[in-house]
């Protein structure tokens, strides 16, 4: 099986600007119908340019092509989501393309295509129980600590419980698969187990909490 530990730990968290991953959807459409155009006249060959102007008025359209307001819970979960994404690369564009099909405006074929699996969680604990085997045990809190993976591994945990939140409410609205929810409770663990082992790895230790006198 594949050490979750190299793709996943990949933590490069830049200050970037958050995107809407249907957007990025979008403008990948552009680029296959601009890479598919076959017309020989040059003038007549357009760039697809990066800029859409569809959100200049605040809505924004999820994958099914509704628009809704861009502070929206969909893309409140969204947003924080592809944030998290720039942090670490595992299947939350998965993750995305099932926040953004809400089940109020979704056709079959929609939902078809952007079905989360809940096998996804089920690797994720199986993981988490591997490294935790080789850690040793927890007995106190920790604060983020453990040198420089450890943190940005923290950092990426901490987004990860922020998107959490953000999709829970859009999981009770009945919009988002809830294994949705589950994979990203998972996931958090999973950061915190990770940043624990790359601390033991790269021989640092993890600071204890404890409460002032």
């Amino acid at each position: 099986m594949l050490n979750p530990y190299i793709p996943c730990v990949q933590a490069k968290l830049y200050q970037c600007g958050v995107t809407f991953i249907y957007e990025k959807w979008l403008l990948y459409r552009r680029s296959l119908d601009f890479l598919r155009y076959n017309s020989t006249s040059e003038e007549n060959r357009r760039i697809p340019k990066i800029y859409t102007k569809t959100g200049d008025k605040g809505f924004s359209s999820t994958f099914t092509g509704e628009r809704r307001p861009k502070e929206d819970h969909i893309f409140e979960a969204l947003g924080t989501t592809d944030e998290l994404s720039s942090a670490i690369q595992c299947v939350l564009q998965d993750v995305g393309s099932n926040i953004a099909t809400p089940r109020s405006s979704a056709r079959d074929s929609h939902i078809k295509k952007t079905k989360f699996s809940s096998q996804a969680v089920i690797e994720l604990e199986s993981w988490i129980d591997s490294f935790t085997e080789e850690l040793p045990p927890l007995t106190n809190f920790i604060l983020p600590s453990g040198g420089k993976s450890s943190a940005a591994l923290h950092v990426a945990r901490a987004v990860c419980r922020r998107a959490e939140r953000c999709v829970a409410p859009v999981v009770r609205s009945g919009e988002t698969d809830p294994e949705v929810a589950k994979y990203l409770n998972r996931l958090s663990d999973y950061l915190f187990t990770v940043a624990r082992y790359a601390a033991m790895k790269e021989g640092n230790g993890e600071t204890i909490y404890r409460r002032p006198e």
